[in-house]
């Protein structure tokens, strides 16, 4: 499994999530404490919004931790918007471009997760990906086939139905060529104005999202990055549309 942060609303350091809360994102790749694995070392990405419409990109393959590159562009970057990752894998190699967040144009996507025996059907995934956006699939991950899948079902101008439409032909695929646990999905996405977060299981143990607004902004995250304040536990089963200042919280049902 994977560690992820996400914020929205008045701009701030990166290193306000990634490096500098006791339990920040660095500090979850070395010991996260509600995960299945603790460590979280098979490479780390963020992606952020400033004055352009697509989001800047660094990942890399190092463990968070080990690399001052990180830190240095976290400390200098602030935005208003962005995406941090810290990766575990569930069996597909480590690389650059099976590292998180994911990005196609505007859009930007990480997911801590697994599709149950994804291995297995890769190729009938691959197979839903239209040939105007397969040129994207850059990794192996299910994370990235599902991005492109729900960015083909319309994920600009329906975000929650393309991505129960995505969710719902994933699942359908694992339940017929793969295996239990058939969807386990904590995912952000955003094209750069809202952040949309789903929480979802196909079994009764979703990954675990938790929100908390400090009146300047609004952070999404897998699991606390500090104590001292109220983090309130997205419930499974939910699609949520975060601005700065308001949130929506809407019920979420695979598709297929």
């Amino acid at each position: 499994m994977c560690r992820w942060a996400a914020y929205i609303g008045s701009p701030i350091y990166l290193e306000e999530l990634v490096s500098k809360p006791d339990h920040s994102l660095i500090a979850q790749s070395i010991s996260a404490n509600e995960c299945k694995t603790a460590t979280n070392a098979d490479g780390f990405g963020v992606a952020w919004y400033g004055n352009r419409t697509e989001p800047g990109l660094y990942r890399d393959t190092h463990p968070a931790w080990s690399d001052p590159n990180l830190r240095s562009l976290t400390h200098q970057v602030q935005s208003g918007l962005f995406l941090a990752h810290v990766r575990a894998s569930t069996g597909t190699a480590t690389s650059r471009n099976n590292c998180h967040p994911f990005t196609s144009s505007c859009w930007s996507f990480m997911h801590n997760g697994q599709v149950g025996g994804f291995d297995s059907f890769r190729r009938r995934a691959d197979m839903l990906i239209p040939d105007a956006l397969y040129h994207e699939r850059k990794g192996a991950t299910d994370s990235e086939a599902l991005f492109l899948i729900a960015k083909a079902e319309g994920l600009y101008d329906d975000p929650k139905g393309a991505m129960q439409r995505a969710v719902g032909q994933m699942e359908a695929l694992s339940r017929e060529h793969g295996t239990t646990p058939h969807m386990r999905l904590a995912a952000a996405f955003t094209c750069g104005q809202r952040l949309f977060v789903v929480r979802y299981a196909s079994d009764e143990r979703a990954p675990t999202v938790y929100t908390h607004s400090d009146g300047n902004g609004r952070l999404v995250v897998s699991e606390p990055l500090h104590g001292g304040c109220d983090w309130e536990a997205i419930p499974a089963g939910s699609f949520c549309t975060f601005t700065a200042d308001d949130a929506q919280i809407e019920s979420f049902v695979p598709v297929n």
